[in-house]
């Protein structure tokens, strides 16, 4: 059954960008780095199926399954090897792309990249969120209770779970194209140490840490993030 993913567009003069949103949320923690990267790029934001404006298929969210449905997105949508940038749950979802869909991306920018495998529980999950919470942008909450309200609970849940299950330190070999890491200095759910051994499986990683930000960089510092997006794809040739 064919699924509607909704989308937003700001085009600017440079190559696609298409970011990818968390787990259990929408594209609305992405529209400021939109708003800002699009000034550049020609920047997209997608709804994954079952979030957001998106159709709500009767399956519950998969990597596997987001995957899929991104890149027969990125088909129907005529980009030609974009830059996939994933926040947090959406690193997952991009890596999966990029690793089982040779061709498919020229770049990915990964913010936050979830999960650090020493840290792979519900338990300790929710236990590094409380804590990296505090530092929020408190915008983000509103928008967060609208997210979990129009995918429902249900979805929401299953959507963390699938970021638990997801070993994304077994596929980051398998992605052959310039990447990004970012992390927040003060991020409490992506650690320095798990970032450093994301960059350092990848065969064409780098690492960039924004000092001082928490966990959802697009949305706290949109114009700093831009910048380093920026600077990356005209460096990777991309």
């Amino acid at each position: 059954m064919d699924l509607t993913m909704a989308s937003w567009r700001r085009r600017g003069p440079g190559p696609p960008v298409v970011c990818v949103h968390g787990a259990g949320v929408s594209s609305r923690e992405m529209l400021p780095l939109v708003e800002v990267l699009g000034r550049t790029h020609d920047t997209w934001s997608l709804d994954l199926p079952g979030f957001g404006h998106s159709d709500r298929p009767d399956d519950l969210p998969t990597v596997a399954g987001l995957a899929d449905a991104v890149a027969a997105w990125l088909d129907a949508a005529g980009l030609a090897r974009p830059c996939l940038l994933g926040g947090s749950f959406g690193c997952q979802v991009a890596v999966d792309v990029a690793a089982r869909f040779a061709g498919r991306t020229g770049a990915l920018v990964l913010v936050g990249p979830t999960v650090d495998p020493h840290a792979r529980s519900a338990v300790r999950l929710v236990g590094q969120w409380l804590r990296n919470s505090v530092r929020e942008s408190p915008g983000m909450t509103p928008l967060n209770v609208a997210d979990y309200r129009d995918a429902g609970l249900r979805r929401v849940l299953a959507s963390f779970g699938a970021s638990l299950r997801d070993r994304i330190e077994d596929k980051l070999l398998y992605v052959d194209v310039p990447v990004l890491v970012v992390r927040g200095g003060k991020d409490r759910m992506v650690s320095q140490a798990w970032a450093e051994q994301v960059t350092r499986l990848l065969p064409r990683g780098r690492l960039s840490v924004m000092d001082g930000l928490p966990h959802m960089v697009p949305y706290r510092d949109p114009h700093g993030l831009a910048r380093e997006v920026a600077a990356f794809l005209r460096e990777a040739g991309s």
